[in-house]
């Protein structure tokens, strides 16, 4: 076990602290005045992980602090005393291991399906497109249409729908259900995971924080920066006029635009390759581990 200094590791949480306040600093602003915003705002709203909870950085397990009681009592933590010394330090509890181990052997067994694939490019991200055929119930309603209703069919309408994604395709339209190439369940999740897949990817960051505090907060920001990426591409791609928000559309309804999403979206699932990889690792770590033969408090 790694034992950091009580300065060392206060100096890498505030690294992290500003790391975070670079990336969302002033989306958080507008959102303390009570401002929405329809790409940002599903990171933290659809992902669930808060930016407080975000915020507060955790080394993974392994490692443990020195001097840190304000984690004496936080989720997944405990408190021990390194080879008798009496210097009680605060690391990742290997309990917490065995509690979350069918969590573990989840995310791995996704992960490695997902990286086992080759990545589709042929979506166009009509799985937004999907979402608003057919219907006047348009999950963003405070941002127009593109092309409004009619010509937002009309371009469902023009395409196949390949999407890979249960949970993009669960909000599909009544509609729009049929017209995917295949259907999809809950169930076949792992067999379909692909790694162009926008959301798959954003993803990432999900079975990231479903880890915390067993995972590194450096990987899990890692994550986050990733999906903020992958986020702005899918929404650009979207039907919704975004333009008052500074996001230039990606016009998937035009060849050239179709074009355009697809070289965004293979240097996405390239980049997200390693990030997947790296996150596969630190599963099948902490799949070995033998929580009894660790020390406990």
């Amino acid at each position: 076990m790694i034992v950091l200094a009580e300065s060392e590791w206060r100096a890498r949480a505030a690294a992290h602290r500003a790391r975070l306040d670079e990336l969302v600093g002033a989306y958080l602003e507008r959102r303390a005045a009570g401002s929405a915003h329809p790409v940002i705002d599903f990171l933290f709203t659809y992902y669930g992980h808060k930016p407080a909870q975000l915020r507060r950085w955790h080394p993974g397990f392994g490692v443990a602090l020195a001097g840190a009681r304000e984690y004496d009592g936080a989720r997944g933590y405990h408190r021990i005393a390194p080879n008798g010394s009496g210097a009680v330090v605060y690391t990742a509890d290997p309990a917490f291991i065995q509690q979350r181990r069918e969590t573990i052997e989840f995310i791995a067994k996704l992960l490695r399906a997902t990286a086992s694939r080759p990545a589709q490019l042929s979506c166009f991200g009509l799985h937004e497109w999907a979402m608003v055929y057919k219907t006047d119930e348009i999950r963003h309603q405070q941002v127009p249409l593109r092309l409004g209703g009619t010509g937002t069919d009309a371009v469902v309408e023009s395409m196949s729908l390949r999407c890979t994604h249960f949970d993009a395709f669960r909000f599909f339209t009544p509609d729009a259900v049929g017209r995917n190439a295949e259907p999809l369940t809950r169930a076949d999740q792992v067999a379909r995971e692909q790694p162009g897949c926008l959301h798959a990817n954003m993803d990432i960051y999900k079975w990231g924080f479903k880890l915390t505090p067993l995972i590194s907060s450096d990987l899990l920001l890692d994550y986050f920066e990733f999906a903020c990426a992958a986020r702005e591409l899918d929404m650009r791609a979207s039907p919704y006029d975004l333009t008052d928000y500074g996001y230039e559309p990606v016009r998937i309804e035009t060849s050239s635009g179709r074009a355009e999403y697809v070289r965004a979206q293979s240097t996405l699932a390239e980049r997200s390759a390693g990030l997947r990889q790296s996150l596969l690792d630190v599963c099948t770590s902490m799949l070995t581990i033998d929580a009894d033969a660790l020390p406990v408090s």
